[in-house]
């Protein structure tokens, strides 16, 4: 199937690794020209030669911490000016810290309220109005399940994704009249370098060795096993894509049946 990618612009942010590597991947597999971000310039580069190994697309990319304010607005405009503009943006950003509500002060929520939740909203802003301009675009925002179902121990994620998810059905339905979807992929338990540190935190919490916590996970998931990072990444590929024109405010789980809401 031809999603009708060739030629279009993407960002994707926490792109290094993980998720927003894996989304990258599938949309240069796609033809689309990239720009990737993540904290790290070493990191950013032995991703743009894996994707160019595996695509035959090299990306451009841009260091910098959307942990810090302001950045996100930094990073957009330079994503602009290296592709001439953005028709494709993918919110992708680590987690914030793992604990429960007495083990995190203001200062820890305030910086990961930055990362999570303002850094996507920061860099939607950015891009509106070119996407308006051009009568088109795609707004994907990487979430989590907790936003169906809260994961215990991640009172932060529960919280800021949950808003983030508002905000993304909130805008969809103001944008869609100039062709912009906007969408949330709500990825499971997912094989990526952020599940071995939760499983790290909960085996040092629970006094359990991690093949443990990996075995409790498993059990719980009607598939039996977690998923792997290009299983999400094809939802955004389709997502993004001239098929998914009329799909818009949706909120798509992706974690194995994990979840247990009808809806």
């Amino acid at each position: 199937m031809d999603l009708g990618l060739k030629g279009k612009r993407a960002l994707v942010t926490g792109a290094s690794a993980g998720l927003g590597l894996a989304a990258a991947e599938a949309l240069a597999g796609e033809g689309a020209a990239l720009v990737i971000n993540s904290r790290s310039e070493e990191n950013l580069k032995k991703a743009a030669s894996i994707m160019q190994s595996k695509t035959g697309h090299k990306p451009d990319f841009i260091a910098g911490d959307l942990s810090i304010q302001g950045r996100a607005e930094e990073i957009a405009r330079k994503a602009i000016a290296l592709l001439g503009g953005i028709d494709i943006l993918v919110s992708n950003a680590g987690g914030p810290p793992a604990g429960k509500f007495p083990q995190h002060d203001r200062e820890t929520w305030d910086k990961a309220t930055t990362l999570t939740l303002h850094s996507a909203i920061d860099l939607t802003r950015a891009l509106l109005s070119g996407m308006k301009e051009r009568g088109w675009g795609r707004i994907i925002y990487i979430t989590s399940v907790a936003v169906r179902q809260p994961i215990d121990n991640l009172i932060i994620s529960n919280t800021l994704r949950a808003g983030l998810t508002g905000f993304a059905k909130s805008l969809s339905n103001e944008m869609a009249a100039f062709g912009i979807t906007v969408n949330t992929v709500l990825p499971g338990y997912t094989d990526t370098d952020r599940l071995k540190v939760l499983a790290r935190t909960n085996a040092e919490v629970s006094g359990q060795d991690i093949d443990a916590i990996y075995s409790g996970w498993t059990s719980s998931i009607p598939a039996g096993r977690v998923g792997r990072p290009e299983e999400l990444a094809a939802l955004i590929a389709f997502l993004a894509s001239e098929k998914a024109s009329y799909i818009t405010g949706t909120a798509i789980p992706v974690d194995g049946g994990i979840v247990k809401a009808l809806l």
